[in-house]
């Protein structure tokens, strides 16, 4: 088992930076790529954003690349999610992933563990 605690979300005016962080306990964090999602209000969960074991290879979603930057931290056991110029329609839950697979964490259905979630809301 993993156990996933996400924080640093809030409220935060158009044009600002949030840093997001994924604290995880359990079993070996380091074997594990790591992925963010989000889901906004009556949408489905959204990729975001995945880191391998290593952090050598990374990937976005086109709507975040050159504004989010996701990163790890082995030692400490945490992933962040580093989020600027934001705009409203980044405004979701945002909950962090572990997979065993790197192609897994590009997908919801490839998450083998999941964060309960923490809020983003982006005003205009």
């Amino acid at each position: 088992q993993v156990q996933l605690v996400e924080s640093g979300g809030g409220l935060v005016q158009a044009g600002g930076s949030l840093r997001l962080s994924c604290a995880a306990s359990g079993r070996t964090f380091s074997v594990y790529a790591m992925a963010w999602f989000r889901q906004a209000p009556r949408k489905e969960r959204e990729f975001v954003a995945a880191i391998s074991w290593s952090g050598d290879r990374t990937d976005y979603v086109d709507s975040v690349k050159g504004r989010f930057t996701i990163s790890r931290d082995n030692a400490k056991n945490t992933v962040y999610l580093q989020m600027n110029s934001l705009k409203s329609e980044d405004t979701a839950v945002y909950h962090c992933g572990a997979s065993l697979d790197y192609s897994g964490a590009l997908y919801p259905s490839g998450i083998d563990y999941w964060g309960q979630g923490t809020q983003v809301t982006v005003s205009s």
